[in-house]
């Protein structure tokens, strides 16, 4: 992830998964009116979906940072892209894409009904010191040597100091913060001496697998199922002792370092600034990077309750996460302590289609060029 591509978010990590049939729940905004579909990607006629998307300047921004930062992803998508700010400036209306040249393939979702899943990261500001000192005691890491093959200590190893101090790159007043940082794969560090903040972008991790620990405080009987967010694993830290709040984070045995940055923006997987809820991170075996994805996202209270309405979105797939697989997008929401409130809240569904120039009989939806970039190199997975 990002910055959140590293992301193994602790609330995308918790599926609710869904049967199907139209008598189920929708009190996170599943739908279960499209009938059933039967493949991944569906080509529909036009999509079943109401509204016009909310955000065509910020699709535009996050165009332009792809243009500047991606020449080659942009080149591949540029035919898309322009049928789609033709689109948007013309009204965005669903039932016109094909006047703009445009194909819609609908995902089927985590039920095979198109009820996607949408989770959400952010990038969290840290306090920091350079150097331990009163409530500064929890050490951020810059990645580490490893020898070829083999595994850097584990987490419970490195909080009791298996790792050499010339690795540090600062230290926090929380490890839970710390941990939080972690998991949305970067964030910027504010030091308190009146410079910049200072962005850690994702340097690596231990190759350790990633366990959850939300799914560990449920499994404990610590914090319902139905209740688990971002806010309720850090309402348990603070109810919980420090020795308490390490112990939990022990259980998750992958760590990721960071790589200190001066005056550097948020970026993807793909080496793009993300412009919020502009981008996604998803999976790269389904969803090359730089493709453009017309959602139909659920809208929540500021308690994190579904409202029972929906906002259409265009946003593009640059990002990539751990926990993020098959029919699902991680919706980067931003910076700082708003952002990550309704991060920490988003695990919802609702509707996907990829947007697309109409190819010829015969072209397959994604290029060979697209599929290659996906699984090569151009993008770093945790």
């Amino acid at each position: 992830m990002k910055a959140g591509w590293a992301k193994y978010l602790v609330t995308g990590t918790l599926l609710a998964l869904l049967a199907g049939c139209s008598s189920k729940p929708t009190d996170r905004g599943q739908q279960y009116k499209d009938g059933k579909l039967d493949q991944p990607l569906a080509l529909v006629n036009q999509p079943n979906a109401k509204g016009r998307p909310v955000n065509g300047k910020d699709f535009a921004d996050q165009v332009s940072q792809i243009r500047f930062a991606s020449s080659g992803m942009y080149s591949r998508q540029a035919g898309t892209y322009s049928a789609i700010e033709s689109w948007l400036m013309a009204g965005g209306d669903t039932r016109q894409l094909r006047q703009f040249g445009l194909d819609a393939y609908q995902m089927e979702g985590t039920d095979n009904y198109g009820n996607v899943q949408f989770t959400g990261y952010y990038t969290p500001v840290l306090q920091a010191r350079y150097t331990r000192q009163g409530e500064f005691q929890y050490p951020l890491y810059r990645m580490p040597p490893r020898a070829k093959g083999r595994k850097l200590p584990s987490r419970a190893d490195i909080y009791s100091g298996a790792l050499d101090e010339r690795y540090i790159a600062g230290y926090s007043n929380s490890l839970m913060d710390n941990f939080i940082m972690d998991v949305q794969g970067s964030g910027y560090v504010d030091y308190g001496d009146g410079r910049p903040l200072t962005f850690f972008g994702y340097g690596g991790k231990n190759g350790h697998p990633y366990r959850s620990i939300g799914k560990v405080l449920i499994d404990r009987g610590e914090v319902k199922r139905e209740d688990m967010s971002m806010q309720a694993i850090r309402k348990w830290g603070e109810d919980h002792s420090p020795a308490e709040v390490r112990e939990l984070l022990e259980q998750n045995p992958s760590f990721v370092f960071f790589k200190p940055e001066n005056f550097a923006p948020v970026r993807g997987a793909s080496a793009v600034p993300l412009v919020a809820k502009a981008s996604v991170a998803a999976d790269r075996a389904l969803i090359p990077p730089g493709t453009a994805l017309l959602a139909e996202i659920p809208l929540l209270d500021n308690n994190g309750k579904f409202t029972g309405k929906y906002e259409m979105r265009i946003m593009v797939s640059l990002d990539v996460g751990g926990a993020i697989k098959g029919q699902h997008f991680d919706i980067y929401q931003g910076i700082g302590p708003d952002a990550g409130h309704m991060a920490g809240w988003f695990n919802h569904y609702g509707r996907v289609w990829v947007l697309k120039n109409a190819p010829g009989a015969g072209t397959p939806l994604f290029s060979s060029a697209q599929n290659n970039a996906s699984q090569s190199g151009l993008l770093v997975s945790q």
